[in-house]
């Protein structure tokens, strides 16, 4: 007897349909699965046999053969082990039910429990587009197939409920879908809690209006990761379309479940120092994510930024240039998306008090040499505001004059995002840090004095094409604010103020 059950695989983000073929003949006692299966899939024959017998269901003593098609792609996971069970059952008579326009995936316990698996929204996006009208997926996670619309998620628990369903003995009810505004999220820090530091809010203000990466030096204790954490709060919020996008790569990294079924807030990465390059990029035998591609629509903050390995922190540069990162193995390449905002702290020096208005420097110029040296300039070439953050005086944290919260920041960042939408609504880039030099010459025009003052500061600080590249980007975020058509001069200004700290510590613009 032979049957034919769907199920799907996935390779990235990107889902595929697979076709679980069984058939079963007469010969010896015989259990094989072919279609390049790797160890899990091969184990899942033990999991598909107990789980049978476990539920009281005749496990036929015969040749079995599953092929998994397409042949020639590695399959990977114990996401098919229910598409097997489901096929051996039909071919053997236990079911006798049509399930052409059904998916099924899940991991088997040997009792016959239904596991998580990784990637179900990916997948649930894919059959939509395949046309299938049912899924059958693990309860613990079906909330995150039910966010996709136009297809039946069915919850199931175990084989049992499972079997009954087909039969139409008892029946399972449709998952019902969480609407995106229904979704929890999480709490936010907020702007209000941070004493003084009047000019690195609005550098913030500029970098999140502009989808601008960020660099903040200064003494410990002076607020700049206490600064970086409260980012999120005034990023706009995510459209519906950058949620599937950010869920579809944290539903195959597995940090997905049904409490969370849905990404709705920009994610805020912050890996440790020690972070391994391989960790950050993504990889493995078959890649997963790395931290850049979780930070995907958010911010990847990295504190104490010369205490990376230069290995890891070089590894950002073409990511950071291009909004995604391709990750190649034996097995294949694939490629995940990574458009985030980069935020980075650091120390001035490896004590912390170079340039301290009132604390003494103990380093050797050497060694502050030496530490600033592990930033490359290629990296800070990526990074359009770098400021300084001072020591917060005694006065502004006892003052109690209340900090702008940071939904008023928020509102104000929001609108300016609007404008660059609606400007760029036919450029394929959805803020200003995304311009190529044709965008420049379209959508930084200069008033008469802004461009003379351009040319002066271009030629006393000799920069670079690239650093005059990064100073109309952040001025024209910084006109989009006050809803200027044209860049002032102030603008202007005030993208060089915010530039001035490689002249200071690294010497080159």
């Amino acid at each position: 007897m032979f049957s034919e059950v769907n199920s799907m695989g996935v390779w990235g983000i990107e889902a595929y349909k697979v076709s679980v073929e069984t058939n079963i003949s007469r010969g010896n006692a015989y259990f094989d699965i072919v279609g390049l299966p790797d160890t899990s899939i091969r184990e899942s024959r033990e999991r598909v046999r107990s789980s049978i017998r476990n539920n009281n269901l005749r496990f036929p003593a015969s040749r079995i053969v599953v092929n998994l098609a397409p042949a020639d792609v590695k399959k990977e996971g114990s996401v098919y082990d229910l598409p097997i069970l489901v096929g051996v059952l039909l071919a053997n008579g236990e079911l006798d039910c049509d399930v052409s326009d059904a998916v099924f995936v899940g991991e088997l316990s040997l009792k016959g429990e239904i596991r998580a698996v990784k990637g179900l929204l990916s997948m649930a996006i894919k059959a939509k587009e395949l046309g299938i009208k049912r899924m059958f997926v693990p309860e613990s996670i079906a909330v995150q197939a039910a966010v996709v619309e136009g297809i039946d998620v069915y919850p199931v628990k175990n084989v049992e409920k499972l079997i009954a369903h087909l039969k139409g003995e008892e029946e399972i009810l449709p998952q019902k879908a969480k609407s995106f505004e229904e979704i929890k999220q999480p709490d936010l820090l907020d702007f209000a809690d941070v004493a003084g530091q009047s000019f690195a809010k609005q550098a913030v203000e500029i970098a999140c209006a502009g989808g601008h990466n960020l660099l903040l030096i200064g003494p410990p204790g002076s607020g700049k990761s206490m600064i970086a954490k409260r980012i999120p709060s005034v990023l706009p919020s995510l459209t519906f379309d950058e949620a599937i996008e950010t869920s579809e790569i944290y539903s195959v990294s597995g940090s997905l479940d049904n409490k969370h079924p849905m990404i709705t807030t920009r994610p805020f990465r912050s890996p440790h120092h020690t972070v391994s390059a391989a960790a950050l990029s993504g990889g493995g035998t078959s890649p997963t994510p790395g931290e850049i591609s979780l930070a995907h629509n958010g911010v990847l903050f990295l504190d104490e930024l010369p205490e990376f390995p230069r290995k890891s922190m070089e590894t950002l540069r073409q990511p950071l240039e291009d909004g995604k990162i391709t990750i190649s193995r034996v097995a294949g390449s694939l490629t995940y998306p990574c458009e985030v905002m980069f935020v980075a702290a650091m120390n001035p020096c490896p004590c912390g008090y170079f340039g301290h208005p009132k604390r003494k420097c103990t380093c050797s110029s050497v060694a502050v040499k030496n530490y600033l040296g592990k930033v490359s300039g290629p990296l800070l070439d990526r990074i359009d505001i770098q400021i300084e953050v001072p020591p917060v005086s005694y006065d502004e944290l006892v003052s109690k004059k209340s900090s702008e919260d940071s939904e008023s920041i928020r509102k104000r960042v929001e609108n300016a995002r609007n404008i660059q939408r609606q400007r760029f609504k036919d450029d394929k880039i959805t803020c200003n840090a995304q311009m190529s030099t044709a965008h420049l010459k379209k959508y930084c025009v200069l008033e008469d004095d802004a461009n003379e003052y351009l040319k002066l500061g271009f030629e006393r600080l000799s920069m670079s094409g690239r650093a005059y590249d990064r100073i109309l980007k952040v001025a024209r975020t910084i006109a989009d604010l006050r809803n200027g058509e044209t860049i002032s001069k102030k603008d202007i200004a005030t993208a060089f103020r915010l530039r001035s700290l490689d002249k200071k510590y690294w010497n080159n613009l």
